[in-house]
């Protein structure tokens, strides 16, 4: 009987073959916590009685939801990261280097790999052929400790897209289309396996923010084969040694089989307050904004800010909305300047926050007021995510964003020339 991608790492991770719902123990390659999550993980690594994580130099910890942080309380937390950086000799990535999910796809994490991460987004660097996955901060902990991690063999649903997006859609409808169809809860603890044409021809950016949002269905893993284009970024990342084939058997089991015609997607947009209650962008053009937010681990990299700069180039953003632009790392926001984007978003009227998390989480930086709304490239829009339960948050791609910023209203960027 063939494997699915995540039957085939968990098995190399085991040391012997695993099939969907065996509980197994799987080496662990790479482990991470960022600043909401990792003071706990630190506290129960010290009761574990251990001086170093078994592989300090592949345990990651990230300063990126309160970054730079805006009250003593969260820069107290800061400090403790950094001292058990210092101690352990554990790897920090700190304030303004970008949101953790960005960060290890982009210098930490490999195909082939387990990566666990005590955030539920870390499935994000599945999209590189990595078996990645959120977990709790004690459980990250003793993977830390132990350098390896009990799982659940999760089983998989096939995701198969085909075709091509129309003028205006792109990988972000097509993910909120698919949660839209299955539901929030439509694939807990399933991994969802990317397949087909679309997919084959998608940029690693475009994989990124599928793999991202595969949690927001419940998904325990968002996945995909490597090929020529895994390979091309590794290479441009400078890990083109790392590269190795990740592929399903041919006669793999899955649970489900999906069946997505690209060709007849259009934007989409989660409307308030869950991820699957989505709608074509098209009929949401009675919802006036407040606010724009261009960012995230979702949609933060440079081909979303590409897209966005080319909407907005030569365009002021609606008198009524603030648009806030974050990039995801220290790199994009590089690209980004030197590309002459950064300027356009200047000129556009928009804010440019240092990369990170910024608004998505509500702790700083973009907190809505009392029945604002906001149009939004991240992947949560639950009541309360942007640090006020009167607020109200929609999400959608960045193109979408970039436009509706200029109207001042939700809008289809279908009928848009610069798209």
């Amino acid at each position: 009987m063939g494997q699915t991608i995540a039957e085939k790492i968990l098995s190399k991770h085991a040391g012997y073959d695993v099939k969907a719902g065996e509980l197994c123990i799987a080496k662990v390659d790479v482990a991470a916590v960022q600043d909401g999550t990792g003071p706990l993980m630190v506290q129960e690594f010290k009761k574990l009685g251990k001086a170093k994580p078994a592989n300090p130099d592949r345990c990651i910890l990230f300063i990126d939801h309160a970054s730079p942080s805006p009250r003593k309380e969260l820069s107290n937390t800061h400090m403790v990261l950094r001292e058990f950086a210092k101690e352990t000799g554990a790897v920090l990535s700190e304030t303004g280097c970008g949101v953790c999910h960005q960060r290890l796809v982009e210098s930490f994490v490999n195909p082939g790999e387990i990566l666990v991460g005590a955030d539920s987004h870390t499935c994000t660097s599945g999209a590189l052929g990595a078996f990645a996955t959120g977990m709790g901060s004690t459980d990250v902990a003793v993977a830390m400790a132990m350098g390896k991690t009990w799982m659940k063999v999760p089983a998989t649903f096939k995701i198969v897209v085909e075709g091509e997006f129309q003028k205006g859609v792109y990988a972000k409808d097509l993910i909120l289309y698919l949660i839209g169809l299955i539901g929030a809860d439509g694939a807990t603890y399933k991994a969802l396996e990317f397949h087909g044409s679309t997919i084959k021809n998608m940029t690693m950016a475009d994989r990124f923010t599928l793999a991202n949002m595969a949690v927001e269905a419940g998904a325990k893993a968002g996945l995909f084969e490597t090929d020529n284009i895994t390979k091309d970024y590794l290479k441009l990342r400078g890990r083109e040694d790392k590269f190795v084939e990740i592929k399903a058997d041919d006669d793999a089991v899955y649970e489900r089989v999906i069946n997505i015609d690209a060709t007849k997607l259009v934007p989409m947009v989660s409307c308030p307050h869950t991820v699957d209650n989505t709608k074509p962008a098209s009929e949401l053009k009675d919802v006036k904004l407040n606010q724009v937010f261009i960012g995230t681990c979702t949609n933060g990299r440079i081909e979303d800010l590409r897209v966005a700069a080319g909407i907005l180039k030569g365009r002021t953003v609606n008198p009524d909305v603030r648009l806030i632009i974050v990039p995801a790392s220290k790199d994009v926001y590089k690209q980004a300047i030197e590309e002459g984007l950064i300027s356009v978003f200047v000129d556009a009227g928009a804010s440019i926050l240092a990369p990170g998390c910024g608004p998505c989480v509500g702790v700083h930086a973009g907190i809505l007021g009392d029945g604002e709304v906001c149009l939004a490239t991240q992947n949560r829009n639950f009541q309360g995510r942007m640090g006020n339960t009167k607020g109200f948050i929609y999400l959608s791609s960045p193109a979408t964003a970039a436009y509706s910023a200029i109207n001042g209203y939700i809008t289809s960027p279908t009928d848009l020339v610069a798209v």
